[in-house]
């Protein structure tokens, strides 16, 4: 007789079901929590918790003084990370970030090597105005970002977990910076914009910075629980109309025959690795909502920071006045 495993399978469903709504609470909770310190910028919160969610690295463009820095900061407390920040110069060299090998000499005598580790070891690195540091520099930290350790005189020296690359840039000032080049701009999972609060937001941050006391992030959400929910984001179940949106959206974003008429603008596009992020923003989205799978508008949503670093239009359409986010707008508007 064979074995009745209904019983088992309904127990993990429901065990799942439990891990989805507790993490969710508390993901909202690290999401309210950050949003009582960084005023003005909910969408480039949700944006970051999301990246985070799917275990990948952020690039935050803005200019000087739009609470990027706090931002990193506010992450590390509200969700038990150490965090460290690397201010990147034209001088600075990749020792400086991944660390060197010094020789010590023992009481004895003896004389052997000794590894001291760089602030890339850290589990929430900010990189502030990466593009500012020699593309040897910036280099430094591709292997780290993608195989989560770094190799220094030959020794492999593992990064801690969970651990994430948040990068600055400015897009206003491009004198004496180093533009990423577009390998390294596909190892970060989302690029995001940081616009100016508006007046009510502006309002608050005039009155909460300059008085006598200043708000303060809570942890609200462990390190380790972070990685319990990166875990559950790839359970999440996704249908096969979502599936299709991912695929029909990244494939339409290259030229040839999937982008139609929209192709001619477009100069390169995505590989299959923005495929793959698209579905991991989806389930992190759904998760933080409290939902059980991603839906379609998860896809559209989170299209724009998924693709726009991830292509480039051709001098023609540039120069017509198109722009990348115009494109994509045009391309999500033939699925949603």
């Amino acid at each position: 007789m064979a074995p009745d495993t209904s019983t088992a399978t309904d127990a993990d469903a429901l065990a799942a079901l439990a891990d989805i709504e507790r993490l969710g609470t508390q993901l909202r909770a690290a999401r309210a929590s950050i949003g009582k310190v960084i005023y003005g910028q909910q969408d480039v919160i949700d944006q970051t918790l999301v990246a985070l969610l799917s275990g990948g690295h952020l690039l935050l463009i803005g200019v000087p003084g739009l609470a990027k820095t706090k931002l990193v900061e506010t992450l590390g407390v509200v969700l038990g990370m150490e965090a460290k920040r690397i201010q990147f110069t034209p001088d600075l060299m990749p020792a400086d970030i991944l660390g060197s090998e010094v020789m010590e000499e023992s009481e004895t005598g003896r004389r052997s090597f000794r590894f001291l580790e760089g602030p890339v070891f850290a589990q929430l690195l900010m990189a502030d105005e990466i593009n500012r540091a020699s593309p040897r520099t910036q280099s430094a930290l591709l292997q780290a970002m993608q195989e989560h350790h770094v190799t220094v005189a030959g020794n492999r020296h593992d990064v801690p977990r969970p651990f994430h690359v948040l990068a600055t840039q400015n897009p206003i000032e491009q004198e004496g910076t180093y533009p990423l080049p577009e390998a390294q701009l596909d190892r970060f999972l989302m690029q995001i914009d940081v616009d100016y609060p508006d007046h009510e937001a502006e309002r608050k941050i005039v009155f909460d910075t300059t008085g006598t006391e200043e708000s303060k992030p809570k942890p609200t959400v462990t390190s380790e629980e972070l990685m319990a929910a990166q875990r559950l984001v790839r359970r999440l179940p996704v249908g096969e109309s979502v599936v299709e949106a991912i695929l029909k959206l990244v494939r339409s974003a290259r030229p040839g025959p999937d982008s139609g008429d929209i192709g001619k603008l477009i100069s390169w596009g995505p590989s299959p690795r923005a495929s793959q992020a698209l579905m991991l923003v989806a389930r992190a989205r759904a998760l933080i909502d409290g939902r059980l799978s991603p839906s379609i508008d998860d896809v559209l949503e989170m299209a724009e920071p998924i693709l726009k670093h991830r292509m480039a239009l051709t001098f023609a359409a540039r120069a017509d006045g198109e722009s990348v986010e115009a494109v994509i707008g045009k391309l999500k508007a033939r699925i949603g």
